[in-house]
């Protein structure tokens, strides 16, 4: 308990710092030839999530505009995935297998990891539901080879990446909009929620065929 409250102290002070100098981060990030200092700054937020990457994507997609600000949020957050994986595949492995003992749902989905481990890292990038750093262990750890998890990987992120830019940027062009973007990515969301439960169905009889 005191380490969620120490987390969300963290949080509002990290909001707090933001509402008071928002305008200075922007300027900072606008600086000239600054774009490669982004990435590089997203890349070690995304590693190291002290301030949420949401936010991150926001500042960035406030300072660049919704476009630059999602290609530069993406860079930043992909370029960390894969960081991670080789991390975890090429030195620490039992570091991954004690952060995934936690979570207790990976059974479900190893079954359909071990039909199509393309499809299931693309619709858990697309679903937010699982941790990023639990992906990025889990396919680590696997046999699912560097390419097809880069691949997937990059493709999944491209949603959420844009929301963050374009709330960013709502917030300092048009705050009355936000409710618009973020409803169009509920809709986004519920469509491939709809379709990953389908593809799911679709490929448990073959498991159970299996089994008998």
């Amino acid at each position: 308990m005191s380490k969620k409250i120490s987390l969300a102290l963290l949080y509002a002070a990290v909001a707090y710092v933001i509402y008071r100098h928002g305008e200075e981060l922007v300027a900072w990030f606008q600086a000239p030839n600054s774009i490669a200092l982004v990435i590089l700054a997203a890349t070690a937020m995304a590693l190291f999530p002290v301030i949420p990457y949401p936010v991150v994507g926001g500042v960035i997609g406030a300072a660049f505009g919704p476009v630059l600000g999602a290609a530069i949020t993406w860079a930043g957050s992909t370029a960390a995935s894969l960081l991670m994986f080789l991390f975890v595949r090429y030195g620490y492995q039992e570091w991954g297998e004690r952060m995934l003992y936690r979570y207790e749902r990976l059974g479900k989905v190893t079954v359909l990891f071990e039909r199509n481990a393309f499809l299931t890292i693309l619709f858990a990038r697309l679903i937010p539901f699982i941790p990023s750093i639990v992906i990025n262990a889990y396919s680590a750890l696997s046999r699912v080879s560097f390419a097809a998890y880069a691949a997937s990987s990059a493709l999944g992120k491209i949603p959420a990446m844009l929301l963050f830019a374009f709330v960013g940027d709502t917030l300092m062009t048009e705050p009355g909009a936000v409710w618009l973007t973020i409803g169009i990515y509920g809709g986004f969301l519920a469509v491939t929620l709809l379709a990953y439960r389908q593809w799911k169905r679709s490929k448990e009889p073959v498991q159970s065929d299996r089994n008998a």
